[in-house]
């Protein structure tokens, strides 16, 4: 009986202690929130040379979901995909910077060129596999200026 009670002793602790390096392996795998892994983006977006003062801004991955963030009057954004700020999906993003502001029922001043506000035609691409948190995006109005229609 003595023999019995040190076997429960012993295996008890033992798997106790499986399980708890067990739920480590897979919290520093990236398993414990059930999402695929992200990295931490932030950054500026310039239009020529100067920071864009406000606008929506998104990275779309191909085959992912895509993260997006607000762009402050300082340029400044941070990307969240799922919360939190969390950032993106590593990978190669195509980018999208919407900068426009409603006036009027007919009427928006856009602050960036519009070719800039469809990831299809923005012609920004970034390969993201590590934080960046200092990522500069640059804008040009290529001889334009800010407009309103």
């Amino acid at each position: 009986m003595n023999t019995r009670a040190k076997q429960n002793a012993l295996g008890r602790p033992l798997s106790g202690l499986f399980f708890a390096i067990l739920g480590t392996i897979l919290a520093a795998s990236g398993c414990g929130d059930g999402l695929p892994t992200r990295v931490k983006v932030a950054g500026k977006v310039l239009i020529d040379g100067q920071p864009l003062p406000q606008g929506n801004i998104k990275f779309v991955p191909s085959g992912g979901r895509p993260s997006a963030g607000k762009v402050q009057p300082d340029g400044s954004f941070v990307l969240t995909c799922y919360d939190g700020n969390d950032g993106v999906i590593p990978g190669r993003h195509r980018v999208q910077i919407s900068a426009s502001e409603i006036l009027g029922e007919s009427k928006v001043r856009w602050h960036a060129p519009k070719k800039y506000a469809d990831f299809r035609t923005s012609d920004l691409t970034f390969e993201i596999n590590e934080p960046n948190e200092d990522l500069t995006i640059e804008l040009t109005w290529d001889g334009g200026k800010p407009f309103t229609e």
